[in-house]
């Protein structure tokens, strides 16, 4: 995969090319004009993936003849071989050749600012690439349900270690009268992260919501949250197509079935992504992130290696004795503390397992010229 990190630096300033201005609604920067500067010398244009189909993607480039913004269809298979977690993906910033052929192609991705990444369903280790260079990750939850707070903070860990600010949604408002309790046990779960209750139907709370998502903000969260209709209103379109969750256990069905950029009135991006019914984690530091509080309570622990359980001294034992922890929290953090490790440990027996052939092929190799190899 072509990388614009590895080409050399050279000194013409891009910044105020004409045909990269029409993409400052959709993020573009001088800093990335920088990082482009490269590939502007070999006669690329920039874009902003819209969405990524097989083999394929859609972007958004500045027309090199208008200079107007408009969305171009690409070929993605130049940099296709990569891995899942480096191939092109909704909110990627890509370089593109218009006169590649037999089509138009992505031949270059720019660094990605942040990422959420998710495992893969199933027993593989791998990481999922569900949006890149975001801001801001959008967590929703309906209030037409009691909402799961196991399930937000395992979103909360996802969105920490992507490296963007989380916040929460508590959407739906006008059908519940005890919104603002319910806010306050979210809160709870939910340290420093800010807690929304907004209503798509009635207008309640949309203004500070839309004042709070400037940039690159994505939506991620469970089918039938009315993630589709926030979508809607914040674009002010009938962007996302909408429909009803189920009355007997407001479950959802997918309405929104690829991931997609949609530009706002007001400036920035949203990209709005399927209901996720499987939320793997893929290690990192996010899940110390999303429960701070209990880090907090570990670093007064007798020991700096407190395995909070059974040792003496242990701050987190003592809140939980005297409730001001609950239990339900405590063992929602050893379940993702536990993901976390299986993901290390698979993690280094695959690069093991990937050291070990890649030394059995140079054996193979240097014994058929009869020469030995040094580990």
């Amino acid at each position: 995969m072509f990388n614009a990190a590895s080409v050399p630096s050279f000194s013409s300033h891009t910044s105020d090319l004409p045909s990269a201005l029409p993409l400052a609604g959709y993020g573009w920067t001088p800093e990335l004009a920088d990082d482009f500067a490269p590939l502007a010398e070999a006669g690329l244009l920039p874009a902003r993936i819209v969405r990524v189909d097989r083999g394929q993607c859609d972007a958004v480039i500045a027309d090199p003849e208008t200079g107007e913004p408009r969305t171009v269809r690409l070929d993605t298979r130049p940099v296709g071989d990569a891995d899942m977690i480096n191939c092109p993906c909704t909110g990627d910033w890509a370089a593109v050749d218009l006169h590649a052929q037999p089509m138009a192609a992505v031949v270059a991705l720019l660094p990605r600012s942040t990422a959420i990444i998710r495992k893969v369903a199933g027993k593989r280790s791998d990481g999922q690439v569900l949006a890149a260079n975001v801001d801001t990750v959008l967590i929703t939850s309906s209030l037409a349900a009691d909402p799961d707070l196991g399930r937000i903070e395992r979103f909360l860990a996802l969105a920490w270690e992507s490296g963007a600010e989380p916040l929460v949604v508590l959407t739906k408002a006008d059908l519940v009268d005890d919104a603002e309790f319910i806010r306050a046990d979210v809160e709870a779960a939910a340290p420093g992260v800010t807690v929304l209750v907004v209503s798509a139907e009635t207008g309640e709370g949309m203004d500070v919501l839309r004042a709070c998502t400037p940039g690159t903000t994505a939506l991620i969260g469970q089918s039938g949250v009315g993630k589709s209709t926030l979508t809607n209103a914040l674009a002010g379109t009938a962007a996302m197509a909408v429909q009803e969750a189920r009355s007997v256990d407001q479950k959802g069905r997918h309405t929104t079935t690829t991931r997609e950029l949609i530009p706002l009135p007001g400036g920035g991006v949203l990209i709005d992504t399927p209901g996720l019914r499987e939320v793997g984690l893929y290690g990192g530091e996010g899940v110390d992130l999303a429960f701070a509080d209990i880090a907090g309570l570990a670093e007064e622990c007798r020991f700096h290696d407190c395995g909070h359980r059974t040792e003496p001294g242990c701050a987190v034992q003592a809140a939980l004795a005297d409730g001001t922890l609950p239990q339900r929290r405590m063992d929602s953090y050893l379940k993702l503390q536990r993901e976390n490790e299986w993901i290390a440990s698979r993690s280094d027996a695959r690069l093991a397992s990937e050291r070990l052939k890649k030394w059995k092929t140079i054996t193979k190799s240097m014994r058929a010229v009869g020469g030995t190899v040094k580990h």
